[in-house]
């Protein structure tokens, strides 16, 4: 089997979760699966990395065309445009577009990733033009896909909802954390990781979101402002300025010890593994998720997690973190004392709790059921 990947929407470094998705699925395949054929079709500012990433793997072969992702509307006409031009003169098997979107025109099968539904949930996140061209492309790659992914069973029935797509044609496959997240750091070494980025032998909670609106950050900072009069902690956010950003913006300023928070815009790899590993809590508010990969992070790093039940989390955590009422104002502060006040036995019993649940999801489960899903079309 030969699976050309349409990568015109990654831009490194900019889209979350959905590069994670792919490059984790696109590792476990170079390692688990060689006789996989893997024709990645990049845009100029992702090609150097995935050729870097996998140029040793031979079941892996490559094709730059001359699109510009930072250009989101050019990015969109190429898609529709270009790519189906290239994928006719190659011979693979089925074309598979991880990113929401696909082209409207193939000679070949297609299988489209949908994560969410976030932008019809959530239409602030987004300008007005994005919106409407975001739902035209999804509906288009909704009807014109044979399979859809979709990432947790809250996401599925989030498409069947909006898109109307036909109950059969959307398949589950969750994510999963990559095991380096439970290989155990020294205390020395998550200090060294750490000493560029947060002040040296601080105890802190830890929070991963982009400020998008529906992340809710702002109600974190709110929640920590309001005990951190009777907690040693620091806060440390690792997440980019969005759209969100005036109410996280104006939370920080009401924050009557400043200093105490700390911005983190991005981290490199084995930086977060330590961040995540040195914290005593960490914390995700958000209000929609389509899978929540930082809380199964957390859970494999052996950090306690208190969350929104919302969206996919309750399906990600199950019984194994501890979940607040965001329409209560004081129960995500109440919460995060709880946490950080039970016993070194409770806090071990729930890490342990928590990491076995979080192994249940594994990226190698992930390639076979997405394979066999390539494979019902071929």
């Amino acid at each position: 089997m030969k699976i050309g990947v349409n990568t015109l929407f990654l831009i490194p470094g900019e889209v979350g979760g959905t590069e994670t998705y792919l490059r984790e699925i696109l590792r476990e395949l170079a390692c688990s699966f060689p006789l996989t054929q893997v024709l990645l079709l990049t845009n100029r500012e992702n090609d150097i990395l995935f050729r870097n990433l996998f140029r040793s793997y031979p079941q892996f072969s490559f094709c730059s065309l001359p699109c510009t992702a930072t250009n989101r509307y050019q990015r969109i006409i190429l898609e529709q445009t270009l790519l189906p031009r290239y994928v006719a003169r190659t011979d693979i098997d089925l074309l598979w577009s991880p990113g929401y979107t696909a082209p409207f025109f193939s000679y070949f099968p297609q299988v489209v990733t949908i994560h969410d539904m976030q932008y019809k949930r959530y239409p602030e996140d987004l300008t007005l033009l994005a919106r409407l061209a975001t739902d035209m492309l999804v509906r288009m790659a909704v009807h014109r896909c044979q399979k859809i992914i979709a990432v947790s069973e809250f996401s599925r029935q989030e498409i069947i909802r909006f898109t109307r797509a036909s109950s059969d044609k959307v398949t589950v496959i969750p994510e999963a954390a990559d095991q380096m997240y439970a290989e155990r750091l020294s205390e020395a070494e998550i200090r060294k990781r750490l000493a560029p980025l947060i002040p040296p032998d601080r105890p802190y909670l830890l929070c991963v979101a982009n400020t998008y609106p529906h992340k809710n950050v702002h109600t974190l900072i709110q929640a920590f402002g309001d005990i951190l009069d009777r907690i040693p902690h620091d806060l440390i956010l690792v997440g980019k300025p969005r759209l969100g950003e005036p109410l996280v913006q104006k939370a920080i300023e009401q924050l009557p010890q400043k200093g105490r928070f700390h911005r983190i815009d991005r981290v490199e790899n084995d930086q977060l593994i330590a961040l995540y590993q040195g914290a005593e809590l960490f914390v995700f508010p958000s209000l929609y998720e389509g899978f929540g990969l930082p809380v199964l992070e957390a859970m494999m790093a052996g950090t306690p997690v208190v969350a929104s039940q919302n969206g996919s989390i309750p399906e990600v955590g199950g019984e194994c973190i501890t979940y607040f009422d965001e329409k209560r104002r004081d129960d995500l502060p109440n919460k995060i004392q709880d946490l950080l006040h039970l016993s070194k036995n409770g806090r071990d019993h729930l890490i342990q709790k928590a990491y076995l649940h979080a192994t249940s999801f594994s990226w190698k489960l992930t390639v076979q059921k997405t394979l066999a899903c390539f494979q019902s079309l071929i």
